[in-house]
């Protein structure tokens, strides 16, 4: 039976890290290829050396090993981006059958929109979590971590100019300045200084920082006193920075009469991704409580009622303690993985599921009569709510891997979506039940921008709000978010509740807000 590698991969399209499988024996016929006499050019055998080493430390732990945003990204960089140099070389041979095999072999290898699709998810989680290139590189990321792997020069490079295609010069800067200070340290790298300050004069210049372009500009011409391009530059630069000297004075006057603006929701989800910004008074949380609970003595709880703890107080948001098992969540996970694909949302022009570039995702439906435990996991919940299941979505396990998330939205249909639903016939969707499946290294918290509120992912734990006042109006408090994995997987199962069905088990309030 043969061994297979699991790793994550993202798509550039959604930024996820969608499960690859890489044959291993494969692998191991292409090592020993490149090791042949006569066979193995210096490029080569350090490739090979470099995946060898890559490879094996993820076949003991693929888990581990690739739930680090580097070490993914390193190898579907060492399998995409190298691989051409090599298979001029590889091709050449014709014995037993071995192209054919690495022919076959190669589908499962990532792709360039998967590499890209990696390099983005480090940028979006570097802003998120407020990293500096060199912590990334080093691989010193918050969280605990089995291994831990260096960016090379090449790494750095490959991150600034994925980041220069996009006109996103900010971290061009980052990662090319990063790239320089480890050539200058003495780094060993195929890459020369030339290349990288060429990147990075420009990359400066676009954000129209002038006198910093012109010193990088110098520093390249002291190296290549004839490179073209820096030369024309240097003098385009040395004009523009004279011109920009003069309205110097004219442009503080206007940015010190800025006045102070609200934070925009996209910084209060970063900042409560990182953990700050919390708005719970300690007045507020001494009425948050822990209790045994069984739901108005439902005949299942009576005699082992479950652990229930307060976590926000408005919103109300309840969290349910070890309730669901290790052997519940490995079935569901099961069941789900051969199922797993690209999350969708509800799209509020047609009603229809589609994808969106704001969830990173993957995601699978179970249905209760595929088998018991899910069946016995929809009881549970309705018994614990006490809310209605027939008419509720059907479980919805989903897999966030380094880099997933699910930007800040809305569970319920708004009044400017009257058709947010319809198709289902059910109403909107009064409450939603979260459960978390796995524990998270770094990140991956739930967060609610509107009211400071953050929710860290527990492994064994659910927890439960409700989306609809009584009423029957939306609670815009409960807008949420899912923030970016850091380091690690993170496994969650929901359940869409709907109002059909629950006239009698929540009646309607006499008041819009109650």
């Amino acid at each position: 039976r043969e061994a297979r590698v699991e790793f994550p991969s993202l798509k550039t399209t959604c930024l996820h890290f969608y499960t690859h499988q890489i044959r291993v024996h494969s692998l191991g016929a292409l090592f020993a290829f490149l090791h042949t006499p006569n066979t193995c050019p210096q490029l080569s055998c350090l490739w090979a050396d470099r995946l060898d080493s890559l490879t094996s430390t993820a076949t003991q732990d693929p888990e581990g090993f690739l739930g680090h945003p580097v070490n993914a990204f390193k190898l579907m960089k060492r399998l995409n981006t190298e691989w051409g140099n090599l298979e001029s070389l590889v091709l050449s041979d014709t014995t037993d059958g071995f192209i054919s095999n690495l022919t076959i072999q190669r589908q499962y290898f990532p792709t360039e929109e998967d590499q890209t699709g990696a390099a983005k998810a480090l940028l979006r989680l570097q802003d998120t979590y407020k990293l500096d290139a060199n912590t990334i590189s080093t691989g010193d990321l918050p969280g605990k971590m089995k291994h831990k792997n260096r960016m090379t020069v090449e790494d750095c490079y490959e991150l600034g100019k994925v980041a220069y295609t996009e006109a996103d010069y900010y971290h061009t800067e980052l990662w090319m300045a990063q790239a320089l200070r480890q050539l200058e340290e003495g780094e060993e790298s195929p890459l020369d200084k030339v290349t990288v300050l060429d990147y990075l004069s420009y990359a400066i210049y676009q954000q129209g920082d002038l006198k910093r372009a012109l010193e990088y500009t110098k520093k390249l011409l002291q190296l290549d006193p004839d490179h073209q391009r820096a030369n024309g530059n240097q003098k385009y630069f040395e004009f523009q920075l004279e011109k920009q000297e003069k309205q110097d004075e004219t442009k503080k006057k206007k940015q010190s009469q800025k006045s102070f603006s609200l934070i925009p929701e996209r910084k209060k989800y970063e900042m409560l991704c990182r953990g700050e910004g919390v708005r719970m008074t300690s007045r507020r949380q001494s009425r948050l409580f822990c209790r045994y609970y069984d739901n108005k003595h439902n005949p299942r709880f009576v005699l082992a009622p479950v652990k229930q703890q307060d976590e926000w107080d408005r919103p109300y948001i309840v969290r349910y303690i070890d309730i669901i098992s290790e052997a519940e969540m490995e079935k569901i996970k099961q069941l789900a993985k051969p199922r797993l694909r690209r999350a969708t949302v509800h799209d509020p022009q047609t009603g229809k599921l589609t994808t969106a570039h704001y969830r990173v995702s993957k995601s699978a439906w179970l249905t209760a009569y595929e088998d018991p435990v899910v069946e016995k996991i929809n009881q549970r919940i309705e018994d614990l709510t006490g809310l209605e299941m027939d008419t509720a979505e059907e479980l919805q396990v989903a897999n966030y891997g380094v880099g997933g998330q699910y930007e800040p939205h809305f569970d319920f249909g708004r009044k400017d979506e009257p058709d947010a639903f319809k198709e289902l016939g059910t109403g909107n969707r009064i409450a939603t039940w979260l459960f978390y499946m796995s524990d998270v290294s770094a990140g991956g918290a739930t967060v609610f921008p509107d009211v400071g509120a953050s929710v860290g992912p527990q492994k064994g734990t659910a927890v439960f709000w409700y989306n609809l006042f009584a009423s029957g109006e939306g609670d815009y408090s409960t807008r949420h978010a899912a923030c970016p994995v850091l380091v690690g997987n993170k496994w969650v199962s929901n359940k869409w509740i709907h109002e059909r069905g629950q006239e009698w088990r929540r009646p309607c309030g006499l008041s819009e807000n109650e």
